[in-house]
């Protein structure tokens, strides 16, 4: 009888944990120029999530491309990021794109519409992948937002 117990008891607790769920992705906000000199300008979004299980986990967003007035400039390359249990989190998602590559033949043209026009339509895209006791889901990123330039 008291093995029985003690299995039910492990097997409730086993159950009553989440962790087969997929954090919620709440959306991108804050795109921004966070600096720009010769040679590099830092843009930078947050990627909000939230986490339903009772289980923290891990996301790691490497792969994301950084398209510049639709001219592809840069790819994120980042370390894993802890994920709370049962909370809301957000994740910083930054790049540093070549000065000289927004001046390539590719967007000079865009660039010129964008001095006139004081913005850079940014563009983040990818997958944000999250693991968890060897669950895995991708996250599809996708998010387009022009950015004002202040001369």
């Amino acid at each position: 009888m008291r093995n029985t117990l003690i299995l039910l008891t492990i097997f409730a607790v086993l159950l009553s944990c989440k962790v087969n769920e997929k954090p919620e992705f709440v959306g991108v906000d804050n795109l921004v120029i966070k600096d720009a000199s010769a040679e590099l300008i830092y843009v930078s979004a947050d990627a909000h999530f939230r986490n339903p299980n009772n289980i923290g986990g891990t996301l790691k967003t490497d792969g994301i491309k950084v398209f510049v007035n639709d001219v592809e400039m840069a790819t994120i390359v980042s370390e894993e990021f802890d994920v709370p249990a049962d909370n809301a989190f957000t994740i910083p998602l930054e790049a540093g794109i070549p000065a000289d590559s927004l001046f390539s033949n590719k967007s000079i043209g865009g660039l010129i519409g964008s001095l006139f026009s004081e913005s850079l339509k940014v563009r983040y895209k990818g997958e944000i992948t999250y693991k968890v006791l060897g669950f895995s889901y991708d996250y599809p990123i996708d998010i387009t937002d022009d950015v004002k330039i202040k001369l």
